[in-house]
């Protein structure tokens, strides 16, 4: 295995100075990956050995430690190539060996790299390097280069004019030029700082909706597109819309090349010229432009992915309505809205098929159907997927429990993205192995009500839809980042080891898939656990899985109360001793938490950070760190994107966060655009800086246009100068909340999963 000695003093030092990071907690985080630990159990549980590094930190040194791990194997890979070739000379090795850039050392292994055979090798075969070297030593010689060159005049070998001899001494040199390391730095750094970025609609494009339309003749600096063009770009070359190149004045790449070439005037100049001409235009140009793509690629596909963690990150945070019976609804218009009813805990009660758009009858007889399920299941709140038909189903909703005076039931529209996907999923059919796909989606729908996080985690990340080109970006780094999100917000939430599915144990610091069946199946054969050691008893946990996994696990009403805290077993101890010096048991603590305030510190041997968690979680056991629910309000008389009137004043909900603006969901089936531009009347860097997915907005309409489904949003235009909501927005009659709306609002927060 792999430890830190095997990282050189010289790297640790650039990933500290990178980061920003003292090396002590550096060496610190590495040791303990290496040793098994995960980020969340490390950035939770040894803050004191890694001086309070987050997981952010923490993630940020996993991912720099697998590079220069790479780069190292890399690095003797190369030094073994060239030595077998007896050609590793000393200064060659030292330059190789201190090198911590995979660029660089791609480009010091180039000249001894096997090759295919090219206009170089054949002008060798031809016995042409002596020449070569004659002009690229620029060092002049007994004899003139006419008289020099007569001499490798060989009609048997093809060499049959002296122009002949110098063409092919040329294409040695320009072979030479081309793999010289420190010149291919120099013009991989020329070229993103001076090139630029042209796109151009292909010959036979076919683009109907004018999706590219800006791109068809586009021109930007390398050094400043933003990722989400540069992703829009090759989309557009993916589908054979655009083609895309990168273009440097051919004057400034000459220049460098010759300032670097060129050491002295003879008769070797003119020759060094055309050689240096023809390395730029036959190898270097293309090959130097692929390496700025494909740092472009990396630059635009990181953003992109960053921009997709953060987004999710809010989507699996966004607050639960808690443990009520949910009724939940899969809209539709002919084929009707599949219904399903789940109770507290997520189990699925009853399900059945409504026509509330088809007539009048239908209507009727699905206000008879709901009903029916309301009263007898205790239904508390009505989930209604963001799909087609959703506003028709929510006016129906509203208007049925209006009409029938019913005030303790609230109804939300939620988004339904991935539903079908996790319908027609493995673990759906292990589920419901009976049920129709759409009755899957309903039940689906209404537990994402009750608890965004534990459903959604049965989806593939990508399929949420809160991302832009997920399908462009390197698929191996967004699974692996969507991944990270996932385990650190389950962990940071925390998971009911007596009623969590197996789909959400598995993300669980420590636990594999594997081991979280194994727990489900422990749990079926014997029960509840009644301590957080009883794990230790499921096959496939043992001390190490225990000990990256125990403090996420809650048990409720267990035998040990710290047991349903984020306090670790390990703990344990110090956590009795607090107990013990107030004279107080824990549980009383616990229901007390006030009796804290006479702790004195000093007497505990814990770290600082230890012991303030340890006192945290104390205060406040079990403690759900997501916000309280609140359903966003859609105003009654919109409900078609033909509604939409410029100058309206309207609530939504923002659905994705992009590098250039936010998507808001005004329940219209199409969401709008709040330009970065048009989100702060303050200047911000991201639109990130000023909303999240989840987050329940005002907008202003600026422009919608049905015939192309544009919706143009603005929230600055609410702010007075400062930043403050105006007081007097133009806005239509809108009416008084309702008491769904009310109860909505007024929802508790989850503490129980």
């Amino acid at each position: 295995m792999s430890d830190v000695k095997s990282l050189s003093p010289e790297i640790l030092l650039h990933i500290a100075q990178t980061l920003n990071l003292p090396v002590r907690g550096l060496v610190a985080v590495i040791e303990l990956l290496d040793a098994g630990g995960t980020v969340p159990f490390i950035a939770r549980y040894r803050k004191e050995a890694t001086g309070n590094l987050d997981e952010v930190q923490i993630r940020d040194i996993e991912e720099k430690l697998a590079y220069f791990r790479d780069l190292e194997e890399r690095r003797a890979t190369i030094l073994s190539s060239i030595g077998e070739q007896g050609k590793l000379t000393e200064e060659l090795k030292a330059r190789i060996e201190v090198s911590i850039d995979k660029s660089e050392l791609e480009d010091l292994y180039l000249p001894y790299k096997p090759k295919r055979r090219t206009k170089a090798t054949i002008a060798r075969e031809k016995g042409l390097e002596p020449l070569a070297q004659y002009l690229w030593q620029q060092q002049a010689g007994a004899e003139p280069l006419e008289n020099l060159v007569a001499g490798f005049i060989n009609a048997e070998l093809g060499v049959t004019t002296p122009e002949e001899a110098l063409e092919g001494a040329r294409h040695i040199v320009a072979e030479w030029i081309s793999e010289d390391a420190d010149l291919r730095k120099a013009l991989r750094r020329l070229m993103f700082d001076e090139g630029v970025v042209i796109s151009r609609k292909t010959l036979d494009a076919k683009d109907e909706q004018k999706k590219f339309r800006m791109y068809y003749e586009y021109k930007e600096p390398v050094k400043t597109i933003p990722s989400h063009r540069m992703l829009a770009i090759r989309r557009g070359e993916s589908e054979n819309v655009l083609y895309f190149l990168i273009e440097l004045e051919t004057q400034r790449s000459i220049s460098v090349i010759q300032a670097h070439t060129l050491r002295r005037q003879g008769d070797w100049t003119r020759q060094l010229e055309l050689a240096i001409d023809d390395s730029w235009q036959r190898l270097l140009n293309s090959s130097i432009q692929a390496e700025i793509r494909f740092e472009l690629k990396q630059r635009s596909d990181t953003e992109a992915i960053q921009v997709f963690r953060d987004n999710l990150y809010q989507v699996l945070l966004a607050p639960p309505a808690g443990p009520i019976s949910v009724l939940g609804i899969d809209p539709g218009l002919r084929t009707g809205c599949k219904i399903a009813v789940v109770d507290e805990t997520g189990k699925m009660l009853a399900h059945d098929v409504i026509y509330p758009h088809t007539s009048k009858h239908g209507v009727a007889e699905a206000g008879v159907k709901i009903e029916a399920l309301l009263r007898q299941h205790n239904v508390r709140a009505i989930a209604i997927g963001n799909g087609t038909a959703s506003r028709e189903t929510d006016a129906f909703v509203r208007d049925f429990l209006r009409e029938k005076g019913i005030q303790d039931v609230f109804s939300v529209t939620v988004s339904e993205s991935g539903a079908s996907v996790y319908s027609a999923s493995d673990i759906a059919r292990q589920e419901f192995p009976d049920l129709d796909l759409t009755v899957r989606g309903a039940i689906s729908i209404a537990r994402r009500l009750q608890d965004p996080l534990s459903e959604l985690v049965k989806v593939d990340p990508k399929s949420i839809g809160v991302g832009q080109y997920q399908h462009d970006v390197d698929q191996r780094q967004l699974h692996e980042s969507l991944e990270n999100v996932v385990e650190s917000c389950v962990n940071r939430v925390g998971v009911d080891l007596n009623t969590s599915s197996w789909t959400l144990l598995r993300y669980v610091a420590g636990v594999t898939e594997r081991t979280a069946l194994n727990i489900v199946n422990h749990r079926n054969q014997h029960g509840r656990f009644r301590t957080r050691t009883e794990l230790l008893e499921v096959s496939g946990v043992g001390p190490k899985t225990f000990e990256q996994a125990a403090g996420f696990l809650r048990i409720r009403g267990g035998d040990n109360p710290l047991d349903m805290t984020a306090v670790h077993p390990e703990s344990y101890p110090v956590a009795e001793q607090i107990a013990q010096s107030l004279q107080t048991p824990i549980d009383e603590i616990i229901r007390n938490p006030q009796l804290l305030e006479k702790v004195d510190r000093q007497k505990f041997s814990a770290g600082t950070f230890t012991l303030n968690d340890i006192l945290e979680e104390l205060r406040k056991p079990g403690r759900d760190p997501r916000d309280k629910f609140v359903a966003p309000s859609f105003h009654e008389s919109v409900k078609e994107i033909s509604d939409v009137q410029v100058g309206m004043v309207l609530e939504g909900v923002v659905t994705n966060v992009t590098k250039f603006g936010a998507f808001i969901d005004i329940g219209v089936h199409q969401d709008g655009l709040v330009h970065i531009s048009e989100l702060s009347n303050r200047f911000i860097k991201e639109p990130s800086d000023a909303v999240k997915t989840g987050q329940i907005v005002k907008v202003k309409v600026l422009s919608a246009d049905a015939k192309t489904k544009r919706i143009s949003l603005s929230m600055k235009a609410l702010m007075e100068p400062a930043g403050r909501p105006a007081s007097n927005p133009k806005q239509p009659p809108k009416p008084q909340p309702t008491m769904n709306e009310k109860l909505a609002a007024l929802s508790t927060k989850w503490r129980v999963r």
